[in-house]
């Protein structure tokens, strides 16, 4: 049982969170970048690029995952070349998780005393000098909390790839444990989500304990 069904699907859940977090990390810190340089009281205020960035994340972060996974499904054949399978899930994984990702990112971001990028500025430091050197790594201990939050969050997500043939824990607890009542592979397998989660949430404390030094 395990060789043949856990041990799979545990490959095809840490593949999609792997390459969803990627993804949407890149996503989101490109994002929250741009909102945090282009707010009012930005580096570089932009009333129009801020709210076009803002109505974006807003109207992706309303959506419920399981619609949002088949309402991009156009948009998922386009990017992954098929609509259906873990490689294709990685793309609803991450529409839905960036938008999280670039709100965290700016809230950190802002978090930043007001003082020292005033001080980076006085001294003549350009803007990206200011987010990159001073802001940045201020705001990277709350950064890493929310990329451990982003990264629980996907791996939540991804027990509902089965919908489009991700595969995964969350698809075989659904398919063998709720289907066919096999009561123990279920079990099984959400001990076993429940130990990734706790993995991914000690590293993540302890990276953030490191940095909050």
């Amino acid at each position: 049982m395990y060789k043949d069904i856990l041990i799979p699907a545990l490959k095809d859940t840490v593949f999609m969170v792997s390459y969803a977090t990627i993804f949407s990390l890149t996503l989101g810190f490109i994002c929250s970048f741009i909102l945090v340089i282009t707010e009012n009281k930005g580096l570089k205020p932009n009333r129009f690029i801020y709210s076009i960035f803002d109505l974006i994340v807003n109207i992706l972060r309303s959506f419920p995952f399981i619609i949002l996974m088949i309402a991009v499904i156009p948009l998922t054949k386009i990017i992954a070349g098929k609509s259906i399978g873990r490689v294709a899930a990685i793309v609803p994984l991450t529409i839905g998780a960036f938008p999280f990702v670039a709100r965290v990112i700016e809230s950190a971001l802002k978090e930043v005393d007001k003082g020292l990028i005033e001080a980076a500025k006085s001294l003549g430091a350009t803007t990206s000098q200011i987010l990159f050197k001073v802001m940045l790594p201020e705001a990277f201990p709350s950064i890493i909390r929310g990329i451990t939050l982003t990264i629980i969050n996907l791996i939540g997500y991804s027990a509902m790839a089965g919908v489009i043939g991700g595969g995964g824990l969350g698809d075989v607890a659904i398919k063998y444990g709720y289907y066919r009542f096999k009561t123990d592979i279920m079990i099984y397998t959400v001990i076993v989500l429940i130990i990734i989660v706790q993995i991914v949430q000690v590293i993540g404390d302890i990276f953030y304990k490191r940095l909050s030094k």
